[in-house]
């Protein structure tokens, strides 16, 4: 991969990084007020959440894109934290599947707020 197109790389995955943590904040604050109205989860929140989720796997393909062409992160939890981003949201789900209504939605919130687990 040239040297120029690592260059541009870079900041956009840096800016989409910062975009998604923000983002899935939101998500999480936005469903805390759901939850705290004893409102469920509609069609709306799930699609913010799959947005997300998207936003996510664009961040890490990016980044796996610079990491296979040489480009090394600061250093190593990097790259654990992206893998965290990319399996918790999913595992959430997975784990929620066969649970009840009542607490999917804070657990949803508290995933999403969580700073290292977002993206």
């Amino acid at each position: 991969m040239p040297q120029d197109l690592m260059v541009t790389l870079l900041p956009i995955h840096r800016q989409l990084a910062n975009t998604g943590v923000l983002y899935m904040f939101v998500c999480g604050v936005w469903g805390l007020i759901m939850w705290r109205q004893k409102k469920p989860m509609d069609s709306n929140y799930r699609g913010m959440l799959a947005i997300g989720y998207v936003l996510g796997d664009v961040i890490g393909v990016l980044g796996m894109t610079m990491l296979l062409a040489g480009a090394q992160p600061k250093d190593a939890v990097h790259i654990l934290y992206g893998l965290l981003a990319a399996i918790s949201l999913p595992a959430t789900a997975v784990y929620l599947q066969e649970r009840g209504n009542d607490r999917k939605q804070l657990i949803y919130d508290l995933r999403c707020s969580n700073p290292t687990a977002s993206l």
